[in-house]
C-alpha cells in the first residue's frame, strides 16, 4: 500500500491524500488550495495524478479546503463515487455551486483589470455547471455503516465534531500483494469537545496508522467564559464608537455558532440590542440544512429548534440575500454587526465590506477562526498596516480582534486528548493540515506521549509505503 500526500502537507489548505492498494486509487478529500494567487491557480488546476485514474473519493466534510476541487476533478475525468455523509452531501449541494459562482465572478472582475493592463484573460478552473454535475457522483453513507468502496478496502465514518456531517474516516485495508491487513484512520478536521451545536469527536479502536490534522499544534484557545466576555467587550467598544463590527465567518457552522452565541448572550442580558446582519446567501441556505439534519446536533439544540425560539435567529437579525441589500449595508449609519463569508476573507461579500470599512478607526474587524498563511484574513490578523483588496491598496485603521475559541478546530491540548482516545498500536502517525511550526509543536508533544510509535510531518508529494 502506498500513501501520497497531495495537499494540506506543510500548509492547511487543499486537503488531498492518495492511497494506492490492490491496483485501486482512493483519494481522501479533494480541497481547494488557498494562498498566493499564482500558487493557488497552479495547484488548483494541476493535480499531481491523473484524475481519470482515481477509482473512488472519500470526503471527510464539506468545507471548501476539503471539497472545493471536486468539480475540477470530475471535469478532468474522474468518474467514480464520492462517498460522504448525508449532511456533507447536502452542504456540498449549496457550497460547491456557490464556490464556483464566486470563482467565476472573481475571474470576471480580474479580467476587466487585465484588459487594461494588456494581459490575456483568465479562465475559471470550473463553472457552476461543473459543480452541479459532480454532485451526481455523491454516494451517501451514514455514520457507523461500514461499506466496501474498493477491492480489499472497507470504509466507516465516525463523527469528527468539526462541522455538520463531518467525519473521521476509518479504512480497513486488506493488501492482497503483501498479505498484510491494517486499519488506517484519517482524522479529517477534529472538532472541539463541548461545542455548543455539535456532538463531540468519537473515539476509535484498533488503529494501525493515522493521518492527523495539526492546525492548532502548540496553540490553545480561550476558555468559553473568557471568550464570551471578550466578545461582549468588543461589541461594547463598537457601540461606544458608533462603528461597525465586521466578522468574516465561514457560512457553514461558524455563522450558525455565532448566531447561537449572540442569542444566548442577549438572553442572559450581557448584550444590548444591536442591528445584526448575516450577509451570505450561502449561510442562509446552510442554516436550513442544519434544520434538516438536527439528529447530527446536540440534543438541547434539537429541542430548541422544535420547542422554543430558533437558536439561529433573534430579534434584530436580518438575513441578507440580494446584491442590492448587501450594497445598502455600506450606507448604514450607527452601530451594527455584519457577519459575512468567507472566513479567510479571500472571496465573497466580505471583501466589499472590508474595502468599505477597514480604513475607518471607528470600526472593528473580528476574526473568529483560522486563516491560512498569505490570505487577506491572515495579513489582517498579523497586523499588516496596508492590504490589497480586490486590486486596490487600503490602510488598516480599523481595530483588529481575534477570538479563536469559535474555531471549529481542536486546539493543542484537545488534539492530544483526541489522540489519547484513539486505541491501537498507532505504528505510524502522519501530521497534515498545519503550518510547519504548528506541526512541529504537535509532533514534539505526540512523540513524548507516544514514544513507541513513529510521528512524522508529511511533506507535499511525499510517497510512503505502509
Amino acid at each position: 500500500m502506498k500513501l501520497t500526500f497531495c495537499g494540506a502537507a506543510g500548509t492547511t489548505t487543499g486537503s488531498k491524500h492518495l492511497i494506492e492498494v490492490n491496483n485501486q486509487r482512493i483519494l481522501l478529500d479533494c480541497g481547494l488550495y488557498q494562498g498566493r494567487r499564482k500558487d493557488t491557480i497552479e495547484r488548483n488546476r494541476n493535480f499531481p495524478f491523473d484524475p481519470a485514474k482515481i477509482d473512488a473519493v472519500v470526503l471527510s466534510h464539506a468545507h471548501i479546503d476539503h471539497s472545493g476541487n471536486l468539480p475540477q476533478l470530475c471535469r478532468l475525468g474522474f468518474a467514480g463515487n464520492i462517498h460522504a455523509t448525508p449532511a456533507t452531501r447536502d452542504l456540498c449541494s449549496v457550497m460547491l455551486p456557490d464556490a464556483a459562482h464566486i470563482h467565476e465572478s472573481d475571474i470576471t472582475w480580474l479580467n476587466r483589470h487585465r484588459v487594461g493592463d494588456d494581459l490575456p484573460p483568465l479562465e475559471p478552473s470550473y463553472t457552476m455547471a461543473d459543480a452541479e454535475k459532480c454532485l451526481r457522483q455523491f454516494v451517501t453513507v451514514n455514520y457507523h455503516r461500514p461499506m466496501t468502496i474498493a477491492e480489499g478496502v472497507r470504509m466507516t465514518f465516525i463523527d469528527a465534531g468539526h462541522v455538520l456531517g463531518s467525519a473521521q474516516i476509518i479504512l480497513d485495508i486488506d493488501d492482497r500483494q503483501t498479505g498484510r491487513k491494517s486499519r488506517l484512520l484519517f482524522s479529517g478536521d477534529i472538532g472541539r469537545p463541548g461545542n455548543d451545536l455539535l456532538i463531540d469527536p468519537e473515539p476509535s479502536e484498533k488503529i494501525d496508522h493515522i493521518i492527523m490534522e495539526s492546525t492548532y499544534g502548540g496553540r490553545r484557545h480561550e476558555l468559553d467564559t473568557d471568550a464570551n466576555e471578550h466578545l461582549c467587550n468588543v461589541i461594547r467598544r463598537m457601540l461606544q464608537r458608533k462603528g461597525k463590527l465586521i466578522i468574516p465567518a465561514f457560512a457553514v457552522e461558524r455563522t450558525q455558532q455565532l448566531l447561537y452565541t449572540l442569542e444566548q448572550l442577549r438572553h442572559d442580558g450581557c448584550l444590548p440590542s444591536v442591528p445584526t446582519f448575516v450577509d451570505s446567501p450561502l449561510a442562509v441556505r446552510a442554516t436550513e440544512i442544519f434544520r434538516l439534519h438536527v439528529d447530527d446536533l446536540k440534543p438541547d439544540v434539537r429541542e430548541a429548534v422544535f420547542m422554543r425560539d430558533d437558536p439561529f435567529g433573534f430579534d434584530g437579525l436580518r438575513l441578507v440575500r440580494s446584491v442590492d441589500e448587501s450594497k445598502s449595508l455600506n450606507h448604514l449609519k450607527g452601530a451594527a454587526i455584519i457577519i459575512s463569508a468567507s472566513g479567510m476573507a479571500e472571496s465573497g461579500r466580505i471583501l466589499h465590506h472590508l474595502r468599505n470599512n477597514v480604513g475607518d478607526q471607528r470600526n472593528i474587524v473580528l476574526f473568529v477562526g483560522y486563516c491560512a498563511e498569505n490570505t487577506l484574513g491572515w495579513k489582517l490578523r498579523e497586523g499588516h498596516r496596508h492590504v490589497n483588496i480586490l486590486g486596490d491598496e487600503f490602510e488598516v485603521n480599523a481595530g483588529i480582534e481575534i477570538l479563536d475559541s469559535f474555531s471549529g478546530h481542536a486546539d493543542h491540548d484537545e488534539l492530544l486528548g483526541w489522540f489519547g482516545r484513539v486505541q491501537g498500536p498507532k505504528k505510524r502517525v502522519f501530521l497534515v493540515h498545519g503550518e510547519p511550526e504548528r506541526s512541529k509543536a504537535l509532533k514534539a508533544a505526540l512523540t513524548e506521549k507516544h514514544p513507541g510509535g513513529s510521528i512524522e510531518i508529511a511533506a507535499f508529494n511525499q510517497h510512503v509505503e505502509l
